[in-house]
């Protein structure tokens, strides 16, 4: 064969590999709602940046048939390319070669990508539609223990940490090897209808434990949203998921080592001199009257546009990032509108990963305050409140990036430290006018102090309205202004101005820290 006879031979290997599973297969996908890879992989990059490794990879050949089933690129597809003009590197998993399975030799190429997206410092997308380890009837027993060298996968995310940020997008089915992949990943997107996350499929969850499930009772999007936490977002579609990728890389610096992007002054339509007039009325001064503190963020956030993580897990508490004046920061909010704004177990766990996150990529925190303290009773204590607060206060504590605090209304008991009070160095604190920082509400005290006097009372209710009224004066924001407590006292529409000029104080920030071997994290 000469050199140009080759070379045909090399670029028509090349063209089949671009059909991965072959036009049925790929066809079958699409008729389940599902982009075929190719097509992923072309909408989560600049257009024609793309440049993919190891394309001839296949099957090493161990099985017992005569024939070799065809597995073009071994089912996943690895490269890198760009996404608003910065490298990124991508592992994507093909559902129409043996299901996405993990074989030996695609495996060796993902490991060559997390090495270079660690060499490099790149973020890197894994796009998930996979059966987890790939087991077949025709496999060589010889070939079975493969499955080990998958390890070096859940050791080596945990080495890529916090120095590049990492995304598990669930385009389809995560079992088993695949499924540890996002718990480990810090941005877990999944879509409706189509993709699941479990440790065990349901057909090893009937042989196992004898429980008959669907793949979406198991592990689909609406148990990992709402009920589990380990997803950070569910959309419609793949593309509307590849979108949010894209979205979501935008606040993050292509690795620890680098700052966050700030958006540029000509691309910045909003100014930071914005005065926030509507906050007037969507804060009501009753301590206990609900609102949505989603509406608060997006007066306050350039061009009101948020990206929340987590919104139907733990909605007492919102995790969003967006930009204040170009920056990128990462806030998190007490929202009223369920169970008062209370920290439970479950708010205070999605806080602490959230702040450890943003702490590793230098994003700043702002802390919009308005809570009444830790849950408390039976079911608090079983769900671990104690443990999962103390992973709040351990993470707000241990961050070092700019931490700017607002309280916007109650601030009551240890929920106010955990929320970056004053004894966790917030570099600004601030409060609204109608604020109220105390141990618990005047209402609350009044019930333990005069608990004897309510009880002999003809009318309770009224005599606890007419202490609780006498009370508030004392734990009103301007008297503990008046003790050095806060910083200011601010109009609420000049909450944005504020904040902005925080962030520009606050951007070459360093925190020296007693050197450790290492924090002994809580349970």
């Amino acid at each position: 064969m000469t050199l140009k006879e080759k070379t045909e031979a090399l670029r028509r290997a090349k063209a089949a590999t671009l059909e991965m599973g072959g036009a049925d297969r790929v066809k079958k996908q699409h008729d389940a709602g599902k982009l075929d890879v190719r097509a992923r992989v072309a909408l989560l990059f600049d257009a024609g940046t793309f440049v993919e490794v190891g394309a001839l990879a296949r099957a090493d050949g161990h099985l017992a048939s005569e024939e070799v089933k065809p597995s073009p690129a071994d089912g996943v597809v690895c490269g890198t390319g760009r996404v608003e003009g910065r490298l990124v590197a991508c592992a994507a998993y093909d559902f129409t070669v043996h299901g996405g399975s993990m074989g030996a030799v695609g495996e060796r190429k993902v490991t060559r990508l997390r090495e270079l997206a660690l060499r490099q410092r790149l973020p890197i997308v894994w796009l998930i539609d996979s059966g987890g380890a790939r087991i077949s009837s025709e496999m060589d027993p010889k070939n079975l223990s493969f499955f080990a060298d998958t390890g070096f996968l859940f050791r080596e995310q945990v080495v890529m940490s916090g120095v590049v940020p990492q995304v598990a997008a669930m385009m389809g089915p995560g079992a088993a090897g695949t499924a540890y992949i996002p718990g480990l990943a810090d941005f877990v997107p999944m879509v409706k209808g189509t993709s699941s996350i479990a440790i065990g499929g349901p057909y090893l969850v009937k042989s196992t434990v004898g429980e008959d499930v669907t793949a979406e009772a198991l592990g689909g999007s609406k148990i990992h949203n709402e009920l589990s936490g380990v997803a950070d977002q569910e959309y419609a579609s793949d593309a509307d998921c590849l979108a949010a990728i894209r979205r979501y890389l935008a606040f993050f610096p292509s690795h620890s080592g680098e700052k966050p992007p700030r958006t540029p002054q000509a691309q910045r339509t909003d100014p930071a001199s914005r005065r926030a007039e509507k906050l007037y009325d969507l804060v009501p001064a009753e301590p206990r009257k609900a609102y949505d503190m989603r509406k608060v963020l997006a007066e306050l956030v350039d061009g009101g546009a948020v990206f929340e993580l987590k919104p139907r897990f733990a909605r007492n508490l919102v995790t969003a990032f967006a930009h204040l004046d170009g920056w990128p920061v990462g806030f998190v909010a007490n929202n009223p509108m369920y169970l008062g704004g209370i920290l439970d177990a479950p708010s205070a766990q999605k806080a602490a990963r959230f702040i450890t996150l943003c702490d590793a990529f230098g994003i700043p925190l702002v802390f919009l305050q308005d809570v009444p303290g830790f849950m408390v009773g039976t079911k608090a204590e079983q769900q671990g409140i104690i443990n999962a607060g103390a992973r709040m206060l351990f993470a707000v504590a241990g961050a070092t990036v700019p931490k700017l605090t607002v309280v916007v209304r109650k601030a009551y008991g240890a929920g106010y430290f955990a929320m970056c009070g004053r004894a966790y160095e917030p570099d600004l604190l601030v409060a609204w006018p109608i604020a109220e920082i105390a141990l618990m509400g005047a209402e609350g005290m009044v019930s333990i102090a005069a608990s004897k006097a309510l009880a002999q009372a003809e009318d309770p209710k009224a005599l606890q309205a007419e202490l609780a009224a006498q009370l508030r004066p004392f734990i009103d924001v301007q008297r503990v202004a008046a003790q050095g407590y806060v910083d200011d006292v601010i109009d609420p529409a000049e909450t944005r101005q504020v904040l902005a000029n925080a962030l520009a104080l606050t951007a070459n920030k360093t925190v020296e820290r007693p050197p450790k071997r290492r924090e002994v994290t809580p349970m």
